[in-house]
């Protein structure tokens, strides 16, 4: 089958098998391999996009469920030259060890601050909890991400997620 979809402003198509999953789509047919594998059921989040301004988690959606849709991936938000605020800053701030859930975390950082810009530091853990980071303990991924929103982390509420 063929899907269509507006993937990072440009409309791309590609022939696809109908179980094939909205990751396999993006990173085995159009080549954008910044979402990730992680554990293929959901549970990572290391394979997050936006899928009309929502985040997703890519291994669960079908790409047929994207025809005609809205896709955004981590290659989407910016490039080497002129990173995404909230790429500027997780690289300034040393946020990522490894870097394997940089993707999906910055993708969902940024679908909370398009929809909250000024996040408590618990809307922020309770935004992440579908990201999972084995590296870092998330402490300067939410120092960050308070940090693009123009708030200290400092003056964070102090609920714990």
């Amino acid at each position: 089958m063929d899907v269509t979809i507006k993937v990072n402003g440009r409309e791309r198509t590609a022939s696809v098998a109908a179980e094939t999953t909205l990751l396999s789509l993006l990173r085995d047919s159009l080549d954008l391999p910044g979402a990730k594998l992680g554990c293929d059921v959901g549970d990572c989040g290391a394979c997050t996009v936006l899928v009309d301004g929502m985040s997703v988690n890519a291994c669960l959606m079908l790409a047929a469920q994207v025809q005609d849709r809205d896709v955004t991936t981590i290659e989407g938000l910016g490039d080497y030259d002129h990173l995404h605020p909230l790429q500027a800053v997780f690289e300034q701030e040393s946020s990522f060890q490894c870097g394997f859930c940089a993707p999906g975390m910055i993708i969902s950082a940024k679908a909370l601050l398009d929809e909250n810009p000024k996040p408590t530091e618990y809307e922020i853990r309770e935004a992440l909890s579908g990201n999972l980071c084995r590296c870092t303990g998330y402490t300067k991924i939410i120092e960050a991400i308070m940090d693009v929103s123009g708030q200290s982390a400092s003056h964070a509420d102090s609920k714990s997620a």
